[in-house]
């Protein structure tokens, strides 16, 4: 009797996409509001503490079923992958003099990285038109984010980029991998956890700690918890259980041009002729690696 029960996540797989793209594009807004009151790590040490307090009481709530001693280990190492470096190389990488679109041309070669290392070590197969529909995303990306990119950048600040995309990349894979059979809400618990923890330990070591509270900071802080490390993460694992590695990991592609309209609509940032010829690049390159044929 799974007719209506498979209806029912049919909707959801297909819905999944489009809603993730949205929240996952929100989170440079969210970071645009936040940054100015808090330094990076700081920014991102308050904000998993407050996933992990709402996670904490949704655990102590329901009382799912506790892990064993290897997958909480495996969680604890997805969440360093794919919360601590990702976020962290990010946020430190703009902190330092890196424009958000070299940041998001940077993270977006995800998608490449993700289909080789898939090939290999998980045995998926990436058809020639999905290679195709990648390398459109990135040249999708790079037109979009061409007119918006200027000036220079320290070394650190392009390194921290790079660390962001390979965590984020082995992360993915590593959660497909190992990170399937743990109930989420615990999974999820350990993965913030530790992500705390290294956020907390870095800003300890590198920064001044302080934090201005004000509206604009929580406001920020509720949405990047409750729309991005919740809403937008659970999404991701979602899409991972359900569909190929290359797939998920080419909505990737699909953030900057959300951002970009995003910030025309809150800021009146203008989009230029290139970055809305790159924006439907990025839309083809996506559809080419999503499209499943009438055999498959």
């Amino acid at each position: 009797m799974s007719g209506p029960s498979s209806k029912l996540t049919g909707a959801a797989v297909f819905a999944a996409p489009a809603i993730f793209v949205v929240l996952w594009a929100s989170g440079f807004i969210g970071a645009k509001y936040g940054l100015p009151y808090a330094p990076p790590l700081t920014f991102l040490t308050v904000r998993m503490g407050g996933v992990v307090l709402v996670i904490g009481l949704v655990v102590l709530a329901t009382r799912p079923a506790w892990p064993t001693r290897d997958a909480m280990l495996h969680s604890a190492v997805t969440g360093l992958l794919v919360h601590g470096c990702y976020l962290g190389g990010v946020f430190v990488s703009i902190d330092r003099g890196l424009p958000a679109g070299f940041a998001a041309l940077v993270v977006s070669l995800q998608p490449i990285l993700t289909s080789t290392l898939a090939s290999r070590l998980l045995g998926e197969r990436v058809a020639l038109r999905q290679w195709t529909g990648l390398v459109l995303g990135v040249a999708g990306v790079y037109l979009v984010v061409h007119a918006h990119t200027g000036g220079a950048a320290p070394l650190s600040a392009w390194l921290s980029a790079t660390f962001a995309l390979i965590g984020m990349t082995i992360g993915t894979l590593y959660q497909k991998r190992f990170g399937g059979g743990i109930e989420w809400r615990v999974g999820f618990f350990f993965q913030y956890l530790a992500a705390m923890g290294l956020f907390a330990l870095a800003a300890l070591m590198t920064e001044t700690v302080q934090v201005q509270w004000t509206p604009q900071f929580l406001l920020a802080v509720g949405w990047l918890v409750f729309g991005l490390s919740l809403g937008a993460i659970w999404l991701l694992y979602f899409m991972i259980r359900h569909q190929a590695a290359a797939r998920v990991l080419s909505l990737f592609y699909l953030t900057p041009p959300v951002t970009a309209l995003m910030a025309w609509l809150m800021f009146d940032e203008q989009l230029s002729l290139l970055a809305l010829f790159g924006m439907a690049v990025c839309v083809a390159g996506v559809a080419l690696v999503n499209w499943r044929s009438q055999r498959a």
